[in-house]
């Protein structure tokens, strides 16, 4: 008999009809007459409630059936007589497809994330992980509807990389050398002549730079993969391995880059609130209380547009009277996030869109305002995250690129296809970039980052 999957069996009113459905007990109760067995496959947030009248199946077979075991049940659809489900299947048949001993770590009962962060592979079992997984997979279904409506072509920037965009030096190797045998030359620098690229390389820290390329070729563009950092960060906001989403578009300026920014997150938690209001509400009930309140007041609200400038301004002024943060605000400062968030949360109460950066605290490809002093980059600071998008109008002069890389002293040996962009035929041009673990914390309220990803990959732990 053919499989229905939970999400539609529990919005069934075929009463009557004989239905097959397979999953993972959740739960089992019951008493001399009946047992209870709450089954969840996965396809949605909602139990189905299996009814097993004792006398019908084998004592051995239901005493076999526990917590984490999988079934195939088939029964018959009914009007479900208690609280909390619409309907519920009287089986008929039983199948165990596998059992679940006393071993099994999700028993009924809460558990706390960080012991959930060790048992990882069973984790997306629990109700908390399967919202969360769920709406991850809709978040990427609303990043690709949503620039492939607008025209935009989805480019894959390469993984294995010999550039650092970020200029951050904070970057996983990538080599076939034998790491006990390594060749190195008369000056003791090690020699790559006969690595696998010949060269030294690394995994990429963004896709921007390539993806630049795109986009001065294809118009607009947007890359959504892998990147990595090796900072040895253990917060609750960073990962080694992430997912980025990046858009490159030609011929757009700084109003036009602040628009986009702004339509593309309001589309994804919009699509969010559309597509995953079950997940949502359960994230809402059991997570964070706020949670669809704010999702819904992102959407509903202008972003504030801000100077860097003034930013620092609205900061000094709270200082003066007596405000405390942690870290010292001045002009010249890179804002920590309790200095973003208390512009977003406390004095604007909406989400922020800072530009205008201090060219000292930002990247080498950002265009130069004509003050000399600032660029043309921004930043979209959101309740509870602080950044969530960086992005900026890159700079498009040749001469003034080169003035700036070689201020910063950057390696440009393995950068020459980079600046072609700018010697042939270059345009006007300006993107951005979102994480894709920054965008799943705010729309499930989750409050670390290793809890939006299946398998997180920090310091000290590259498990599962």
């Amino acid at each position: 008999m053919k499989r229905t999957r939970i999400v539609e069996a529990v919005k069934m009113t075929q009463y009557g009809e004989t239905v097959n459905v397979k999953g993972w007990v959740r739960t089992k109760r019951g008493n001399k007459q009946v047992n209870f067995i709450a089954l969840n496959d996965g396809s949605t947030i909602n139990n189905i409630q299996i009814v097993a009248d004792v006398d019908k199946f084998d004592e051995e077979l239901l005493k076999s059936i526990t917590t984490g075991a999988c079934l195939s049940v088939t029964g018959k659809l009914v009007k479900s007589e208690g609280a909390g489900q619409a309907v519920e299947i009287q089986a008929s048949e039983i199948e165990i497809y596998g059992l679940a001993d006393n071993t099994y770590p999700l028993q009924k009962k809460g558990h706390s994330m960080e012991f959930l962060r060790e048992i990882a592979h069973l984790r997306p079992r629990t109700n908390t992980f399967g919202a969360v997984l769920r709406i991850r997979h809709n978040m990427a279904i609303a990043i690709h509807k949503f620039f492939h409506e607008k025209g935009f072509f989805y480019w894959h920037s390469p993984i294995i990389t010999a550039s650092d965009c970020e200029g951050a030096g904070q970057m996983f190797q990538v080599t076939t050398q034998n790491l006990y045998d390594l060749k190195k030359d008369e000056n003791g620098s090690i020699k790559y002549d006969d690595d696998f690229f010949g060269k030294q390389t690394s995994l990429t820290v963004s896709g921007q730079l390539e993806g630049e390329l795109g986009a001065t070729a294809l118009g607009a563009i947007y890359t959504f993969g892998p990147t990595f950092r090796a900072e040895n960060s253990n917060t609750p906001r960073h990962l080694a391995e992430f997912w980025m989403i990046e858009p490159e578009v030609a011929f757009i300026d700084l109003a036009e880059l602040m628009d986009l920014e702004e339509e593309f997150i309001k589309y994804c938690v919009n699509w969010a609130l559309e597509h995953c209001m079950d997940d949502l509400t359960f994230l809402n009930n059991m997570i964070d209380k706020g949670l669809i309140e704010r999702l819904k007041s992102v959407v509903s609200t202008e972003f504030v547009r801000l100077p860097y400038t003034e930013g620092i301004k609205i900061l000094e002024a709270e200082i003066a009277k007596g405000k405390k943060f942690e870290f010292p605000v001045f002009w010249g400062c890179d804002l920590a996030s309790e200095h973003e968030r208390f512009l977003v949360e406390e004095h604007f109460k909406k989400p922020v869109i800072m530009i205008d950066y201090p060219k000292e605290i930002k990247a080498f490809y950002m265009k130069q305002n004509t003050d000399g002093k600032t660029v043309q980059g921004t930043d979209v600071l959101f309740p509870q995250i602080g950044e969530i998008i960086g992005g900026s109008v890159r700079e498009e002069n040749y001469d003034k690129l080169m003035a700036r890389i070689q201020e910063l002293n950057i390696p440009m040996k393995d950068m020459w296809w980079y600046l072609d962009t700018r010697k042939y035929g270059s345009c006007p041009h300006a993107g951005f970039g979102l994480g894709f673990e920054r965008l799943m914390l705010f729309v499930t309220g989750m409050q670390n980052i290793r809890d939006v990803i299946p398998f997180p990959r920090t310091p000290k732990t590259a498990d599962f």
